[in-house]
This record gives structure tokens, sequence and C-alpha cells, in this order.
């Protein structure tokens, strides 16, 4: 069996298609690009020997297998432990909307699905979509019919999209929107089945989804109706 992880990896914007080539050798052939900004002052980027604060986030779906390879390829060739060239980090997911959806994600890798498992016990999940720019109200709309409440938009560009089509059926644009959305676990799945039903991959927005556990939450507050923000 095998478990499904979100690897992050943030590094120098120069560093891109060096890790998106060392990414593919290790068949991990889809991750999500985000362009971002290091907060680190002066003295520190000194210290690390960073040449400036221009950041690059990597957002991926990996099994257990790939992210051994990943990570010893990321230690061994790119050397990632040395100063200035990143980090990278996994999350277990809790599940993942579609068949299709798990396939495109994982393409590539070798995999056996297994019961969702992982931390049972929260109260709270992240609903993570990905869909197609400018349709992220869509996305909102849908899940709002199940109590979502509001969703954080995240702008991104996906890499080797090309493999992906083959699961779906149809080309697929690269600018994305990420939409991370903080979900009561008990609602996650009829918020992430609104979102296939109504924003799905067969529709103008190709949003696909998955969720990953929350350990704990501050500064949400529900009402006592299931899924209704106050």
């Amino acid at each position: 069996m095998s478990k499904v992880y979100m690897m992050t990896t943030v590094t120098k914007r120069p560093m891109k298609k060096r890790m998106l080539d060392l990414y593919k050798k290790d068949k991990l052939n889809l991750s999500f690009c985000i362009p971002a900004k290091g907060t680190a002052g002066s003295e520190m980027l000194d210290y690390f020997g960073l040449e400036d604060t221009e950041k690059l986030v990597l957002i991926s779906i990996v099994t257990d297998e790939t992210w051994k390879r990943v990570k010893n390829s990321l230690e061994e060739d790119f050397r990632i432990d040395a100063p200035g060239r990143g980090i990278a980090f996994i999350v277990p997911a809790a599940s993942v909307g579609g068949k299709k959806a798990l396939e495109m994600l994982t393409d590539g890798q070798d995999f056996h699905k297994e019961e969702e498992s992982v931390m049972r016990d929260t109260q709270y999940e992240l609903i993570v979509v990905i869909a197609n720019h400018g349709h992220s109200e869509e996305v909102m709309d849908a899940a709002r019919t199940e109590g979502a409440g509001g969703g954080t938009v995240i702008h991104a560009k996906g890499t080797g999209l090309e493999q992906a089509e083959k699961f779906l059926g149809f080309s697929v644009v690269e600018e994305k929107e990420m939409i991370l959305i903080v979900s009561k676990t008990e609602i996650k799945s009829k918020i992430m089945r609104a979102i296939m039903s109504q924003a799905g991959a067969e529709s103008e927005a190709g949003a696909i989804v998955f969720s990953l556990p929350v350990t704990d939450t501050a500064g949400l507050r529900f009402k006592s109706t299931v899924g209704d923000f106050k």
C-alpha cells in the first residue's frame, strides 16, 4: 500500500529548471509553481549566503517511495542542505477527490491505494483546489452550497501538464489558481463532492481537489449549524 503526501519545496527562482529536471528524473511529472518572496533580514541573508529573497514554491503530490527518491536526489545531487539552496517537506494527504484526479497527480509514480487513515481524529481539514485561472468564484460557489466559508486564492503555474491531459481527455492550461479552504472534517467530503460535481475536471473550471489534515486552528468560529461561519 502507498501513502500520498503534498510535498512543498522552497528554493530560489533561478533554480526552477534544475529543480524540475531533478523531479522529472525521479518520476515526478507534475508540479505547481508559485512565485514568492522571502522575509529574512539582510544579516540572515548574508549568514546563509543568499543573494536575494525572490523565491519559488513548488507544490507536488508524492507517494512515500517517490519522496524517498526525491529526498535522496535533493540531498545528494542538488545539495539542498547547502546554504541558500532551499527546503522541502511533506504533509500527509487525507483524501483526493476522484480516481482521475489521483491518477493525474501521481502520474508516473508507483501507487497502490489504501484506506483513508491519516489522522482521523482531526476536527478540521485543509481542502486544496487547483483550478483553471479565473474560475475561483465557481469553485467557492460550489463549496458554499455544502457549508464552506471563505477561501484563499493563490496564483500558480502548472508544469508537466501535457502528461496530465491523457487522464482528463482535453487540453490543460498552465495558468492555475490554488484555492485553500479550511473546513470541518465532518463536512469535508460533501464540500469536495460539490466542487467535483459543479466545477470539476470536465467543466471549464477544470478543478481537481484534495485535502490535508489540520491539527489545530485559531481564528475560526463556526455556528452550531454545521459549516456556517459566524
